[in-house]
């Protein structure tokens, strides 16, 4: 049998690099949400959501660290993409609210925005190990344990099991 492509080194290159600098960037805002809520949630008009912002901060810290940890980031940087959108729709549903505040919520949302585009666009770069359509070539194997030769007559004796019999007044309609 032979590969075309590598599983176990999933990742290299472009890819690699985005997950690292993504990696580093989750953990930083996850710790900045998880250690100054308040001070986030004054600054995104999300006052009083701060048990939110810091569930949030867990979140980014346990993508940051599966992006650095990873042999293959792809999923985790796909699981930022979903956070994300999460995240947008945690802002424009519930910030803003309070008078002023539509200044600081439209800032967040254009922040989280960019930084969605440029998670889509690291989880859309190419992979040198992993090429458009390939696969595992199986053209060599003919999925028996033995050539057809040695397998003819080796279930001649073969006997159905009672449990995959038909029953007794059908017996006479079964196929021999």
């Amino acid at each position: 049998m032979t590969t075309t492509t590598s599983s176990a080194s999933a990742s290299t290159g472009a890819l690699r690099s985005a997950a690292h600098g993504l990696g580093i960037f989750s953990i930083a805002l996850g710790l900045t949400e998880l250690l100054a809520p308040r001070a986030l949630a004054r600054m995104t008009g999300m006052q009083g959501r701060e048990t939110l912002l810091r569930a949030y901060g867990l979140r980014e810290i346990v993508t940051g660290v599966g992006l650095l940890a990873s042999p293959d980031p792809r999923p985790w940087i796909w699981g930022r993409v979903a956070g994300d959108a999460l995240d947008l729709s945690t802002l424009a549903l519930g910030a803003g609210e309070r008078p002023g505040m539509a200044p600081h919520r439209d800032a967040a949302l254009w922040m989280t925005t960019a930084v969605g585009v440029v998670d889509i666009a690291c989880a859309l770069l190419p992979d040198r190990n992993r090429k458009a359509g390939a696969s595992v070539d199986y053209s060599d194997r003919i999925g028996m344990p033995r050539s057809p030769e040695q397998m003819r007559g080796a279930a001649r004796d073969f006997e159905v099991p009672r449990d995959m019999r038909p029953p007794e007044a059908l017996r006479a309609y079964a196929t021999s």
